[in-house]
């Protein structure tokens, strides 16, 4: 027998979905009215040695939750009941923005106007990716609208993202956390989870120190625990939250481009996102850089996903 048994009909779901946990589509962001939008960004600013090498991403994300979709009411564990306590709470999938990985200023541009668009409407964003040069333009977004407003972005990564300019390009994934310093709202940034040999120079290191990057590795993490990150954001704090893939350890998430022993259990993930609400106020969250070609067995999606689903719920109740 050759053929692999539909297990997720066993708990009465779909064997394929084209939203993230089967939640409603929302096909035209002016007339979002959820609190909560998914939006799928396959692509920001590639380098032209790679092109669009996470462009599934978004799709496996949403795939891995069908086994899930007819059960997204149920009692979940990791939430403390529904992922989504009342109706109204209800997150939606807008599916994925266009994308020409031959025009990263064009991409970029695609993903601000999205990103206003949900915050004008009253929304949280939560982008799935997609490469790792997507948060730029979505704090950009939350920048343009910001008023005054001050934010804490909390990146959660293998990889510290210090670099000036790699292969001719300064928005690319390696300089997403130096382009955010440069950014008037940014008023702080903590990164977690770097290890092992990564891209960054330790001129990009000394670097992010000097301007004031708080630094918790993934050996600190696992030695002091995640109080030693939220102790380092102040109460009532404005958090964007970055998340790479590879964070998480590869033995959970194989799917990455940088696999490195070590990395995050999906508890010290999920009590960071709900560390960083109990602290103040997720105002954006992206999930990038899973790559499905390379999983396993689609655990790493499974994985990945789950951890998105935990954050939803705990947006939820934020905003509830």
């Amino acid at each position: 027998m050759n053929q692999k048994a539909d297990l997720g009909a066993l708990f009465g779901a779909a064997s394929e979905t084209t939203t993230f946990l089967g939640l409603a589509a929302c096909t035209d962001l002016d007339t979002l009215s959820a609190p909560i939008a998914l939006i799928g960004a396959p692509c920001g600013t590639s380098y032209r040695t790679v092109g669009a090498y996470c462009r599934n991403g978004p799709d496996a994300l949403r795939q891995a939750t069908a086994s899930l979709t007819a059960n997204v009411d149920r009692h979940d564990f990791d939430n403390g009941g529904k992922v989504f306590p009342e109706p109204h709470l209800r997150a939606v999938d807008c599916g994925n923005l266009p994308y020409d990985e031959e025009d990263g200023a064009g991409n970029r541009a695609i993903i601000r106007e999205a990103v206003m668009k949900v915050l004008k409407r009253g929304a949280v964003p939560v982008l799935l990716g997609g490469d790792d040069s997507i948060p730029i333009p979505m704090i950009e977004a939350i920048g343009a609208l910001a008023e005054g407003t001050k934010y804490t972005i909390l990146q959660i990564d293998a990889h510290i993202d210090w670099r000036e300019i790699h292969m001719g390009e300064r928005m690319g994934l390696s300089s997403t956390m130096r382009r955010s310093s440069e950014m008037p709202h940014v008023e702080r940034i903590i990164q977690v989870g770097a290890r092992g040999i990564g891209s960054a120079a330790t001129q990009d290191y000394d670097d992010a120190v000097a301007w004031g990057v708080n630094f918790i590795t993934a050996y600190e993490l696992h030695r002091r625990g995640i109080e030693a990150v939220l102790d380092l954001i102040p109460d009532g704090s404005n958090v964007i939250i970055c998340i790479d893939a590879d964070a998480l350890d590869p033995a959970l998430v194989p799917g990455v481009i940088g696999r490195a022993p070590g990395g995050l259990s999906y508890y010290q993930m999920v009590d960071l996102i709900r560390g960083a609400a109990g602290r103040g106020k997720i105002a954006a969250i992206d999930f990038v850089e899973f790559m499905p070609e390379r999983d396993v067995d689609g655990l790493g999606a499974f994985t990945f996903a789950r951890v998105i689903t935990s954050a939803l719920g705990i947006i939820a109740r934020q905003i509830a």
